[in-house]
C-alpha cells in the first residue's frame, strides 16, 4: 500500500468506524495529514499573518490559521475513523483513544499500539486486512516485495 492508497481508502471509509486498518493505511494517511498541515500553515502564515510589535521592541506574531482550520475540520471525522480501525486491528476497543487524554503518557502509549502490528487472521472486529479477505483489495507483500531499510 502506497500513500495514495492509503489516502483513498481513509476518505473512501470517512466515516466508518468499524473493520480494521492496517499499519500501512494509518501511518501513509498521518504523514499525508502531517505534510499538508505544514504546507497549509506556511500559506496561511504568508496569506493571513501579521507581525506586531509592541513598545518594548518586542514582536509578535499573530495569524489565523484558516485554511488550516477548514482541513482540520475536512479530516477529523476520517483521522478518528482510521484510528478507532487501527485500534480494532490490535484488538482494542476505538475508547482507547482517550487514553491520548492524559499527558506524554497517553501519546506514548497510542504512539506504541499504533506502531504495533495487527492481529493475525480474524478477530473480534473483523477479518486480517493484510490478507485481502475484508473486500479492500488488501495485498500480502512477500520478503523481495518489501524494500530492506
Amino acid at each position: 500500500m502506497n500513500m495514495m492508497q492509503a489516502v483513498q481508502t481513509v476518505f473512501s471509509k470517512y466515516a466508518t468506524f468499524s473493520g480494521r486498518a492496517r499499519r500501512a493505511e494509518f501511518w501513509w494517511f498521518v504523514l499525508f495529514y502531517m505534510i499538508v498541515n505544514l504546507v497549509l500553515s506556511i500559506v496561511d502564515s504568508f496569506l493571513f499573518g501579521t507581525t506586531t510589535t509592541t513598545e518594548n521592541g518586542f514582536s509578535a506574531s499573530t495569524d489565523t490559521p484558516y485554511l488550516s482550520m477548514v482541513w482540520w475540520l475536512a479530516t477529523i471525522i476520517p483521522y478518528l475513523a482510521v484510528s478507532v480501525r487501527r485500534l480494532h486491528d490490535i484488538n482494542r476497543v476505538g475508547w482507547w483513544l482517550f487514553i491520548g487524554l492524559i499527558p506524554l503518557v497517553g501519546f506514548i502509549v497510542l504512539i506504541v499500539w499504533f506502531a504495533t502490528g495487527g492481529d493475525k487472521g480474524a478477530n473480534r472486529f473483523g477479518p486480517d486486512p493484510i490478507d485481502g479477505s475484508d473486500g479492500d483489495g488488501g495485498e500480502t507483500y512477500s520478503d523481495t516485495s518489501v524494500p530492506r531499510v
